[in-house]
């Protein structure tokens, strides 16, 4: 048997998947893909997944090539989510679609960005990102010629959806989706939902030590205040005693990321030994797919780590300040000169609000960073204070 060719009881299976929105009954002449292969080929060669090569990951704008985008961290997540959907005997093609889906609704300047939009339409709705990677998947990327979206497979929605588990209460954007396709919010996802959800967990809490340390704003003294990451520097140093300091610390990221995968995994399987259908998962009122109590505590504590010193740190807070003003004068002369927008989104701008307003945002979350400070520099003249840290 082929690694991973096995599909367990409790894995999502393409041949009973819920279907699209909209009916295509054509698919099959595109080739003998499953519906969730065709789901993870339609994002790839969306635009929305392209342009997540110009959004902010932990840097706004960075001038250096080696730090992680969105991009880039959607990939390293999606192989994480492979790699667990493989030892769990999960559909690998789900996993993958929902990893690299899952930042497609982040605005320019990652959650910087976001607070400004939601900031904007706070009386008509707010902003969310999660929210708006629905919205852009089944709305607003438009491909095809005679209906709206990407129109992907439910599996992959619903997991989009509740991948942080189910939605006690659903914002303007998910109810209108919801309302259009109901995707039983209220229910725990699949365990490729899970898996993806965690695999984006460990992605992010390692690459982002990775690119704080090469920006400076992390340094190994302050990481080794962490035990669990102390006894990790010690293995990696006896192992490895004449290697470069910095093909250590990446040593030691890829170290811990093994050792995340590999509870996660022993974990999980212990948890779903007696599951035989999906259905049960959604049904066990918890989520299946995680870390050991232990490892759980220790990824809680990484995070508070991260958030003092990398994402917190004075000089990112004052990026993202100016940041974040960007996006509000932007979100302020387009709504006062529509011209400024593009041809399309002008044409289309509707006129009763909330839709007029929904619409602006929906125009300024698609923007790369660089193209949302170059619109910023046509619209008021000016350039922008550095928006970059490192």
């Amino acid at each position: 048997m082929v690694p991973g060719s096995f599909r367990a009881p409790y894995a999502a299976d393409p041949s009973r998947s819920r279907g699209r929105e909209f009916a295509t009954p054509g698919d099959g002449a595109r080739g003998p893909r499953s519906v969730f292969q065709r789901d993870r080929d339609r994002i790839i060669h969306s635009i929305a997944f392209r342009r997540l090569a110009g959004k902010t990951q932990v840097f706004i704008a960075p001038d250096g090539d080696h730090y992680r985008v969105r991009l880039t961290h959607s990939l390293e997540v999606a192989q994480i989510g492979r790699t667990l959907a493989r030892a769990l005997q999960l559909d690998e093609d789900l996993t993958e679609a929902l990893c690299l889906a899952h930042d497609i609704g982040h605005p320019p300047f990652g959650h910087s960005g976001e607070e400004a939009l939601h900031a904007a339409l706070h009386d008509l709705g707010g902003f969310d990102h999660n929210e708006h990677c629905l919205r852009t998947l089944m709305r607003l990327d438009s491909p095809y010629c005679d209906l709206p979206g990407l129109n992907l497979s439910w599996e992959v929605l619903e997991g989009l959806a509740k991948h942080n588990g189910p939605v006690a209460a659903a914002g303007w954007a998910l109810a209108e989706l919801d309302g259009a396709f109901p995707l039983r919010l209220n229910e725990h996802a699949s365990l490729e939902a899970q898996v993806a959800s965690l695999a984006d967990d460990i992605a992010y809490d390692n690459h982002d030590i990775d690119d704080g340390l090469r920006g400076g704003f992390l340094q190994l003294d302050d990481l080794l205040t962490l035990p669990e990451l102390a006894d990790l520097w010690r293995e990696v140093e006896r192992r490895h005693p004449g290697s470069s300091r910095q093909a250590q610390l990446r040593e030691l990221v890829r170290t811990q990321i093994g050792l995340m995968v590999n509870d996660l995994i022993a974990t999980t399987k212990a948890r779903i030994a007696t599951i035989g259908s999906v259905e049960e998962v959604r049904a066990a009122g918890e989520p299946l797919a995680t870390f050991s109590p232990t490892m759980a505590e220790y990824e809680r504590r990484l995070k508070r780590f991260m958030y003092q010193q990398l994402y917190y740190h004075p000089e990112q807070k004052a990026t993202a300040l100016r940041a974040r003003e960007v996006v509000a004068q932007l979100f302020t002369a387009f709504h006062d000169d529509p011209a400024l927008m593009g041809e399309t989104w002008r044409d289309s701008l509707p006129v009763e609000e909330p839709a007029r307003s929904r619409h602006i945002a929906d125009y300024i979350a698609g923007m790369t960073d660089r193209f949302a400070i170059e619109q910023f520099r046509r619209a008021t003249g000016t350039v922008p204070e550095s928006l970059s840290s490192v």
